[in-house]
């Protein structure tokens, strides 16, 4: 399991998640602040198979171009 963050522009937050709930993906949003001009940001987690994690980088890829993407492991990943 691989846990991905994405940092991407309050402007296509919406259309990204859209996107990646549309292709199956569980995403958590969180409000975030920071750059230069301290402007609004949006920070995505999604917790995904590693088979998944290509297509899931594809699809933020094509929805919000210049998007922070970060990928760590994940010991344990469950839904409560």
């Amino acid at each position: 399991m691989k846990l991905l963050i994405f940092v991407t522009d309050d402007s296509v937050a919406d259309a990204t998640v859209d996107t990646l709930v549309e292709q199956g993906f569980r995403v958590t949003r969180l409000a975030s602040t920071g750059g230069f001009l301290r402007k609004g940001r949006t920070t995505l987690l999604v917790g995904v198979e590693d088979a998944a994690v290509d297509r899931a980088l594809d699809l933020v890829r094509g929805a919000a171009p210049g998007t922070l993407s970060i990928t760590l492991d994940l010991e344990r990943y469950e839904r409560l």
